[in-house]
């Protein structure tokens, strides 16, 4: 990165000049911050005894010897406070927020795992929290918006556009740009105008230095290869930057969806549909039409349905240190339902892509070999999306049952 707060061609500040003061304010007070011990040590503090860090680093026994493969082991962010990664950039911006006396906060939301943290940790500071979440994704994601309501935080639901994570950042930036003077506007993924990529990579970075530690103390050595699911890119940025002066094959598994046409997917980098262009602040990889304007997006999961990418994985994978594949929705919920009933452990359907991943390539490695996958959080969120694609007619005679009952 340079000075300017570019990857490659990626990245940069394009903003409206009247947040051109907040963002300078921003940019230096994070540097001042990370330069500052006890803010640092601060942040490590509350990671470790508010949110429970470090995560484990989990072996797959029994999916290791269905495959025959690679040795299978499981990051598991979704042990954190709120069941998601989220918690860690969250933790730091908060404290930001903080140190630089601005009483109020704003997010967006996709799957709503950065709206229950962000709501979280404003509850814990004593910050006023509001939160930005597309319609659609509000209907998909109820239950994190109830807790986010409970937690104190304002929900205000986005109804333009295709009401999804896009359109919530849309929203929240124009708040942003009347009420910079006492609101911090804490972006949950590596997105956004200079210092966000940096600033949300580098809290994050904290999965990716754990499995530095635990990998050498479980078995050896560092892993093979890495997966971490692909929407934004706070988890895999979180897992990967760590890894990029060593030999592991960092691998990116962005949403499939339902098929290659436009609207029926969100990828970036397997597609033809992608290219640069400036939107939100900043330059990368977006699915555009022939005309520039920024397509509809699809994904089985809210939180990879976003229609850019961060800067800071575009120019990786442009170099060649990063490679991206893809999994449907179909072999999302395979996968899910894999490590589900072989590891008892239930991953988000976004976690889930990078499982669909690891568990296709791992069953064409060798016993030698090992595997980390990011589950970047917990499947609780999605019980309601995966009962209807699962088909679950029990679980539909139960809700339909329980809306009936009165309430005592």
């Amino acid at each position: 990165m340079n000075d300017e707060g570019r990857f490659g061609q990626y990245g940069g500040s394009f903003i409206p000049e009247i947040l051109y003061t907040s963002q300078q304010q921003l940019l230096k007070a994070y540097r001042e911050a990370m330069s500052d011990n006890d803010f640092v040590q601060l942040v490590k503090s509350e990671m470790q005894h508010f949110s429970g860090r470090p995560t484990p680093l989990t072996f797959c026994e029994n999916l290791t010897k269905k495959l025959g493969g690679a040795q299978i082991y499981l990051k598991r962010e979704d042990l954190n406070h709120s069941g998601a990664h989220k918690m860690n950039n969250v933790i730091g911006q908060g404290l930001l927020a903080k140190r630089m006396g601005k009483p109020r906060v704003i997010a967006e939301t996709g799957a709503g795992q950065h709206g229950v943290a962000s709501a979280l940790v404003s509850a814990r500071l004593g910050l006023d929290c509001t939160v930005y979440m597309g319609a659609h994704d509000i209907e998909r994601q109820y239950p994190n918006v109830f807790w986010m309501k409970q937690l104190g935080a304002k929900v205000v639901p986005v109804t333009t556009g295709a009401a999804t994570l896009k359109d919530a950042l849309d929203e929240a930036l124009r708040d942003w740009s009347s009420s910079y003077e006492d609101t911090h506007y804490l972006i949950g993924t590596s997105c956004g105008c200079a210092p966000y990529p940096e600033m949300v990579a580098g809290f994050q970075s904290v999965i990716g230095e754990e499995v530095k530690e635990q990998s050498m103390a479980q078995f050896g050595k560092y892993p093979d290869r890495i997966y971490a699911c692909v929407g934004g890119g706070s988890n895999a940025c979180g897992v990967f930057l760590p890894f990029l002066d060593e030999a592991a094959e960092l691998v990116g598994v962005e949403a499939g969806g339902r098929g290659d046409a436009p609207g029926d997917h969100a990828m970036r980098f397997n597609t033809d549909q992608a290219r640069f262009g400036i939107a939100q602040g900043f330059a990368t990889k977006f699915l555009q039409n022939d005309q520039g304007q920024l397509l509809p997006t699809h994904s089985i999961s809210a939180g990879l349905d976003y229609v850019g990418v961060s800067p800071i994985l575009a120019d990786l994978e442009e170099q060649g240190k990063v490679r991206m594949c893809s999994a449907s929705d179909t072999e999302v919920m395979e996968a899910f339902s894999m490590l589900t009933k072989y590891e008892g452990v239930i991953p988000a359907l976004e976690s889930s892509h990078a499982v669909a991943g690891g568990l296709r390539e791992a069953a064409e490695m060798s016993p030698e070999e090992s595997i980390v996958i990011s589950i970047s959080g917990r499947g609780d969120k999605d019980i309601f999306n995966i009962a209807k694609a699962l088909q679950d007619e029990p679980f539909n005679e139960y809700l339909e049952s329980y809306l009936k009952e009165e309430v005592a």
